[in-house]
């Protein structure tokens, strides 16, 4: 069986073939030009099944609909954050306010550790989110904060004189005195401003693994995952795999799950 697997998210739709319960490269492309993605719809062939989780707007998941229309695939089964799925159970007390790609990388991280090791999600996007299943696939809680890009645009817009020394910064090429700055220190306000973002949100994730493990009395495989995820990952301290498509791994669980009760 051949199923579709999709991520949309804020910025960017992500996607995948599944066969046999093996996972394929990921695709992606941003929002505006979801053409790549109707073009490779296009060619695509053999679909039997198309599953999605999206945390945009209705319109984007009508725009997916009538696109698998067009191309004469099968509609999308969208998925949401319920009170246990794939043998993780949900910690909030009303699981549909969990961010459904959290609820999806969740599971996709603790199925990728065999599901019997306690995991710690670290997903940089739009927002930087922490989220951690234990070793009996009991999801504690996680974290939500801004992520680098996300805080550079939050300071730029509510500080005036540091946006205008940015800009003019940026207009004459960034040009910076000659003595080099201390690591991890920034000698101009723009590569302050990028650096500062950058150091804020790696220091986060690796302090709440640290008290994590503490907390578990266990050391959680660490997974970081999201469009950014590069920009903090030269960055950690903390040991990770790096997953893009843990959002999909998380999708291809639930379909497993779904398959065998079937």
């Amino acid at each position: 069986m051949s199923t579709l697997l999709i991520d949309i998210g804020n910025t960017r739709i992500k996607w995948a073939l599944a066969r046999g319960g093996r996972i394929g490269p990921m695709r992606a492309a941003e929002h505006g030009r979801r053409g790549v993605f109707e073009q490779w719809l296009g060619r695509a062939r053999g679909i039997d099944a198309v599953e999605a989780a999206s945390v945009a707007s209705p319109a984007a998941r009508r725009q997916l609909q009538a696109a698998l229309r067009r191309n004469d695939l099968p509609p999308a089964r969208f998925a949401r954050s319920t009170a246990q799925a794939a043998g993780v159970t949900n910690s909030y007390a009303e699981p549909w306010r969990l961010g459904v790609d959290r609820w999806m990388a969740a599971i996709g991280a603790w199925h990728q550790a065999g599901g019997r090791r306690a995991v710690c999600v670290i997903s940089v996007g739009t927002a930087l989110t922490v989220d951690v299943v234990d070793a009996q696939g009991r999801h504690r809680g996680g974290l939500i904060a801004p992520a680098p890009e996300l805080m550079v645009r939050a300071l730029l817009e509510q500080t005036h004189g540091i946006a205008v020394r940015a800009k003019r910064a940026a207009a004459r090429g960034g040009a910076s005195r000659p003595t080099p700055a201390l690591s991890p220190l920034a000698s101009t306000t723009q590569n302050a401003i990028a650096q500062g973002s950058l150091l804020a949100a790696a220091a986060l994730a690796d302090r709440c693994v640290s008290e994590v493990a503490r907390s578990l009395a266990a050391r959680p495989r660490i997974f970081l995952t999201g469009g950014a995820a590069q920009t903090i990952a030269p960055l950690l301290r903390c040991r990770f795999d790096l997953l893009p498509d843990l959002v999909l791994r998380g999708l291809l669980a639930l379909t497993a799950q779904t398959h065998a009760g079937n």
